[in-house]
């Protein structure tokens, strides 16, 4: 090969060295920097974590890493009291008394039975210690307390955690003695693990006053289950975050009535311990302990002094239809009876009563046995907001019935509201009023009588079924067509029901109060014959609650009060935490001319306001139903007292008592006589002064 060819192949390899040696250089730059850029996002990923964890995740994790070596242990509070309107009768309380728990202090659980060394017995050892403890708690005990044999010692003590796990207290007994207390504190070490714990046990006032409105306390664990409050909190109790809010399964708490609706202010708030724990969750030692705080005071616009004579007056009249005939008949099935008095002005709800009641210190532990609960069962339910049961065999009527004549005041108001007649207009009761295809449906007038020339005014005075229907139901049909198959008649009558309270909740401050049946807004029978029957009376059912907010719609010529029963809440130093001010929920406008023309025809007479020394506006009712085959008479009323400047508006009802004015209107009357005793229907209580 001559040297021209030579030096072309040398050059060609030069070329092709430095391509290669410069190909490989830009390959190191970029795997270079592409190692630098992960580095630098690998980093700024661990800055941003590190950033997060410290500013954001801090708290969490330090309770979480907490969590692993402590648990928080509750501290129950002491339960606030519920005083009565003078701020002087306690009617919900509690007291401290003393109580014993163990913490154990090894795993006895059967589950460790192969994790155990060799000769390691431990079942005898808690025999042998729950056998020591029931000996001498029955040793120093109360004769008259509670015997304790080691089986049930041992099964309070649960072994197992079917309910308490490793590091919870479990309690042994509650109020101890004197000379239990003494000999515990003095023996500590004998008995590893025991406590004396101050707790507070609930106490209702022994004279039985408003038991349903009060309400009574119930076993957390057992309250959860069934009162969605309750389940809430247990799916969101949190020891690490919140050891202060969280439930213990055996705590108490407020059940029903104010106790509950006010559980959160009543009950305080937790202490708790904070205890060192091994792996199996077993106690090692107490890191420190968080006292709790008392809970807060109710002041109840129940006055006791009404509330009893309210009780007493409705038993003492349904002994008296049980014997005494009224028309020639007895009403041997009136056995329960439901009355509310409600302040016109502020709406405190100064008496209500759901009859026969019972004594709700059955609660006091939190449970009552079955025997107990069966004999009270029918009478816990407060017939006064809710649609509660007689308790008899067979079909009777509800606390909540239909209002009868009662309703006749507002239906008044309707047809003028709806101009369908004006407050001189007449109208000739014949005694029956005929409506439907050929007329061929009927309404009488109570005990076929006929009453000649009305006005709307003497038509509530007399009970004119026959007016409302030929006055009212029947032109409001007509006045109102049908619109995608729905009557707008029924739609008008509905908005004024509601706008008096009747058919929504009053909003009264207590759980589960109902808000009527509205038997007119069904579709097994025509717009018509709806209308028609509502007009009287027959197509809704409601609750004393209603009524009494209804008769204070009436007396305030058109402001809808709310019902309430606490008037303020203090703190256990007296401070007031918050008051409660009347509240206005709607008003509905009419003319005064209505309003008088109504309130004059509220003029029924009822012998038992005989001699009565004040103007009062009526309505008595005598609502009729049928359950099971027979027609029941059911006694309605609802008055308010004085006519011209209204302090109390009253509302009775006694199912199956027969006519409102005869079972019903004693009631009531005594019921404004002893407001008249104790506030005074003009401001000037009657009650004598006792010298001090």
């Amino acid at each position: 090969m001559d040297r021209g060819s030579l030096d072309k192949k040398f050059s060609f390899k030069k070329k092709n060295v430095e391509e290669n040696e410069e190909s490989r250089k830009k390959r190191t730059v970029l795997r270079t920097n592409l190692l630098f850029l992960s580095a630098f996002v690998l980093f700024a990923l661990i800055i941003t974590r590190l950033a997060v964890l410290q500013f954001v995740q801090s708290e969490e994790l330090k309770g979480q890493q907490q969590s692993v070596n402590t648990k928080n242990v509750p501290l129950a509070p002491s339960r606030g009291t519920i005083y009565d309107s003078t701020g002087t009768v306690k009617l919900a309380y509690s007291t401290s008394v003393q109580s014993l728990y163990v913490t154990l202090s090894k795993d006895y659980s059967k589950r460790t039975e192969k994790d155990r060394k060799p000769g390691e017995k431990l079942l005898p050892e808690l025999n042998a210690f729950a056998a020591k403890l029931a000996a001498k708690l029955n040793e120093l005990g109360r004769t008259e307390g509670e015997q304790l044999n080691a089986e049930e010692i041992k099964k309070r003590l649960d072994p197992d955690y079917n309910q308490y796990r490793g590091f919870t207290p479990r309690l042994v007994k509650s109020d101890l003695s004197r000379e239990e207390i003494a000999y515990f504190l003095e023996h500590r070490t004998e008995f590893p693990g025991v406590e004396v714990v101050e707790e507070s046990v609930r106490h209702y006032d022994p004279d039985r006053v408003a038991v349903q409105t009060i309400g009574y306390m119930y076993k957390f664990k057992g309250a959860r289950t069934n009162r969605p409050k309750y389940k809430e909190l247990y799916e969101a109790n949190s020891e690490v975050l919140k050891p202060a809010q969280v439930y213990s399964e055996s705590e108490t708490v407020g059940y029903d009535g104010l106790e509950l609706q006010y559980q959160d202010e009543l009950r305080g708030k937790n202490g708790y311990k904070t205890v060192e724990v091994n792996p199996r969750s077993m106690p090692e030692g107490i890191e420190s302990i968080t006292p709790p705080e008392k809970g807060h005071h109710l002041y109840s616009t129940i006055n006791k002094e009404i509330q009893q004579k309210t009780e007493q007056a409705i038993m003492d009249q349904l002994r008296s239809l049980h014997t005494h005939a009224v028309s020639g008949e007895l009403h041997q099935d009136a056995t329960t009876g439901f009355a509310v008095a409600m302040e016109v002005e502020t709406g405190n709800v100064v008496a209500m009563a759901s009859m026969p009641d019972y004594d709700s210190n059955v609660w006091k532990s939190g449970s009552t046995s079955p025997s107990v609960y069966d004999e009270i069962q029918h009478k816990m339910g407060n017939g006064t907001i809710k649609s509660v049961p007689s308790g008899k065999a067979g079909p009777h009527p509800e606390s909540s019935v239909i209002l009868g004549s009662t309703i006749k005041p507002l239906t008044v108001l309707i047809g003028l509201k709806e101009n369908l007649f004006s407050p001189g207009q007449t109208y000739q009761d014949t005694g029956s009023a005929y409506y439907g295809k050929n007329r061929s449906s009927r309404v009488g007038n109570s005990s076929g009588h006929v009453y000649g020339s009305l006005t709307p005014s003497r038509a509530i005075e007399v009970s004119s079924n026959t007016f409302m229907v030929d006055m009212i139901g029947k032109p409001l049909y007509a006045k109102y067509g049908s619109n995608a198959g729905m009557h707008q008649g029924i739609d008008v009558w509905d908005k004024y029901m509601k706008e008096f309270g009747l058919g929504v909740p009053t909003e009264v401050d207590l759980p589960g109060e109902w808000a009527g049946r509205l038997e007119y807004t069904s579709k097994h029978e025509s717009a018509l014959t709806r209308l028609v029957q509502a007009s009287f009376g027959q197509q809704g059912k409601y609750t004393a609650m209603q009524l009494a907010q209804y008769t204070t719609v009436l007396a305030t010529k058109g402001k809808r009060m709310q019902p309430h029963l606490v008037s303020k809440i203090v703190d256990d130093q007296g401070n007031l935490v918050r008051e409660f001010k009347p509240k206005v929920l709607n008003e509905v406008a009419f003319s005064d001319t209505y309003w008088n023309t109504v309130i004059r025809g509220m003029a029924t007479d009822v012998k038992a306001f005989n001699g009565f020394p004040y103007d009062y506006a009526r309505k008595t009712g005598t609502s009729q139903q049928v359950v099971g085959r027979t027609v029941k008479d059911n006694g309605v009323f609802i008055a308010f007292a004085p006519r011209q400047n209204p302090k109390l508006a009253v509302a009775v009802i006694i199912p199956e008592g027969g006519f409102g004015a005869t079972s019903a209107g004693p009631v009531a009357r005594k019921i404004f006589d002893a407001y008249d005793e104790v506030y005074g229907l003009d401001g000037n209580p009657k009650k004598p002064l006792v010298a001090k």
